[in-house]
């Protein structure tokens, strides 16, 4: 009986070792762990408190059209935290699955962003407007990379053209994880010397669902 044992044993060690590893995870289900990781909101009040350098900003992200097969669509709202009902910042986002361990967050613009002040705050934002609406900010585009306990990545070089404040280009550089994002977007000239948003590194928004 022993010998027999033995051998069970040492068959079963076999086949467990030589066992295919599992597969990576779905990419729709890294794509929504991603969209979940966005959606919420944030602040950079911490921060701001911290570090003087850096303002009390306000992100809000709230998931629109969760019917559509297209990928994940974001609204996005940013503001300083005194001046909430004015925001400086209005975008929408589409997130999609590009290949391999890349996602694509597509940067569009709204057809009318005063009317669309505050709509992070309803059951359904933007109910009543469609992707054939929005303007797409070519080279805007973030290409971020799934390392497990966080996504990071950036716009591509100087692609996302920009005149804001006498820049040439903008970049973003992006890092999403569970509790919180750290964003730093900043301008550049001609010459590649940075003329707009901050200079020590992100800001780091804490927050989420």
């Amino acid at each position: 009986m022993n010998a027999r044992l033995a051998v069970l044993s040492a068959l079963l060690l076999v086949a467990t070792s030589c066992r295919t590893p599992p597969p990576p995870p779905a990419p729709t289900a890294s794509l929504d762990r991603l969209a979940a990781w966005m959606t919420g909101s944030f602040s950079s009040a911490a921060q701001a408190k911290e570090d003087p350098d850096f303002l009390d900003i306000r992100l809000h992200m709230a998931r629109i059209w969760p019917d559509r097969a297209d990928g994940v669509w974001l609204y996005v709202e940013q503001a300083v935290a005194t001046a909430m009902e004015r925001p400086y910042r209005q975008r929408v986002y589409s997130v999609t699955y590009v290949g391999g361990d890349l996602y694509e967050s597509r940067v569009f613009e709204l057809p009318d962003p005063a009317a669309a002040v505050g709509a992070w705050k309803e059951d359904a934002p933007l109910a009543a407007l469609t992707p054939e609406m929005l303007v797409v900010r070519e080279g805007a585009s973030i290409y971020l990379r799934d390392l497990g306990n966080r996504f990071e990545g950036s716009t591509l070089g100087r692609m996302c053209k920009s005149d804001f404040r006498g820049a040439a280009y903008a970049t973003s550089e992006v890092t999403v994880y569970a509790d919180r994002l750290v964003s730093w977007d900043r301008g550049f000239d001609a010459d590649g010397k940075q003329v707009w948003g901050a200079v020590k590194g992100g800001y780091v928004f804490v927050g989420g669902r």
